[in-house]
């Protein structure tokens, strides 16, 4: 595969963040995601499972979130549970940790005694709210975190209740990615200085960035504050997804003239659309386009804008991204242990990745990380 190489059976793979040491504290969701994008480049990344908690509750081994890791248990609760975590910190160059504010510092393996042990240290905190406000110490998931931020209510038809994609938009991009930047960024300034310091990564705050080019839109008068109006929220006709004569669904990105101009002579509507500038006309134009993809099924329209500019592409599902002929063609998809997923981005070309390993299962690693790190202490406790 190009950009990768071959991965070790344990510990860390290869890549530009090779001999980058992580202590993941064990939790679900934006967290665990950005340590297994520091785990694909390259980190030898050390999650410190709980005894008895097991994320999401499915099969640790299909956790592909873990892949990559190494895991050990650990009890924070008992007596030198907080010691093994600090044992690991003062070893590490990057700790990532998600619970609430306050959390870690009763458990005696917060940013203070962690720096203590080690001022190099990059501490990343991941949170839906952030370290402080009014909203701090509440619970939330994803979705209730982009509404506050504008980014929820973006998407979707005027009529209709704002569409959201999965956790994706929320926990992924405003979390785990600003995490990860954020990280990266510390740890630069502590190779540099000596100086470790706090990263307070909160989803609000990433969904929020990602907005800013819409504020300057709106600031300019090109973006309406209400969805559907727009010409990337489904607003305009030739911008979004149309259902096909087999009940699937194709996308159109037919912005530019000349790609709009290739659009509608493919789609067989050149001659009887209705001006793409004329506003007042827009329902009946989409009404053209949703006519003209019922005609036909997807294979069959995948096939005729194969080749073009147009800026149209099939709508697939999970199952069939790995097989598109683009995207098998690059790699963009693995398998390990016959589990399709996606793999390690973006690319390297003097330092590539290596395939993704398996995913850590709880606690099976306290020998191989004692070792590894010099700890002459990390006994697993009893699950």
């Amino acid at each position: 595969m190009v950009g990768m190489t071959a991965a070790s059976a344990h510990g860390p793979g290869s890549g530009p963040l090779t001999g980058v040491r992580v202590v993941e504290l064990a939790g679900i969701g934006p967290g665990p995601f950005a340590a297994m994008l520091l785990a694909d480049l390259g980190a030898d990344v050390v999650r410190v499972d709980r005894p008895g908690k097991q994320a999401l509750g499915m099969d640790p081994a299909h956790d592909l979130t873990n892949r990559g890791k190494r895991s050990v248990l650990v009890d924070l609760k008992s007596g030198d549970g907080a010691e093994q975590v600090l044992a690991l910190a003062e070893r590490a160059d990057l700790l990532i940790e998600g619970y609430r504010p306050g959390v870690a510092e009763r458990l005696g393996i917060g940013p203070g005694p962690c720096l203590e042990r080690n001022p190099r240290l990059v501490y990343g905190r991941m949170t839906g709210w952030g370290q402080e406000g009014p909203l701090a110490g509440r619970a939330g998931h994803d979705i209730a975190y982009l509404a506050p931020t504008g980014a929820l209510g973006l998407a979707g038809r005027t009529d209709e209740p704002p569409a959201f994609p999965a956790n994706l938009l929320g926990d992924f991009a405003g979390g785990s990615l600003y995490l990860v930047v954020g990280l990266l960024s510390a740890l630069r300034h502590a190779e540099r200085t000596g100086e470790g310091q706090v990263v307070d990564a909160a989803i609000v705050d990433g969904a929020a960035h990602l907005t800013t080019m819409l504020h300057g839109m709106m600031a300019a008068g090109g973006w309406q504050d209400r969805r559907g109006t727009n010409l990337l929220d489904g607003g305009s006709p030739f911008y979004g997804s149309y259902e096909t004569a087999d009940g699937q669904y194709m996308a159109v990105g037919a912005l530019e003239k000349q790609f709009y101009a290739e659009f509608i002579r493919l789609l067989g509507i050149e001659d009887t659309a209705p001006g793409r500038t004329d506003f007042g006309r827009w329902e009946e134009l989409r009404a053209e386009i949703a006519r003209a993809f019922r005609t036909r099924t997807r294979a069959e329209w995948t096939e005729v804008f194969a080749d073009s500019d147009a800026c149209v592409a099939p709508v697939l599902s999970l199952r069939e991204a790995p097989h598109h002929p683009h995207l098998a063609a690059r790699g963009t998809f693995t398998e390990t242990d016959g589990v399709h997923q996606p793999a390690p981005a973006p690319r390297f070309s003097a330092t590539p990745t290596s395939p993704p390993g398996a995913p850590a299962l709880p606690g099976a690693d306290n020998a191989s990380v004692a070792a590894d790190w010099e700890l002459p202490h990390l006994a697993a406790p009893s699950a």
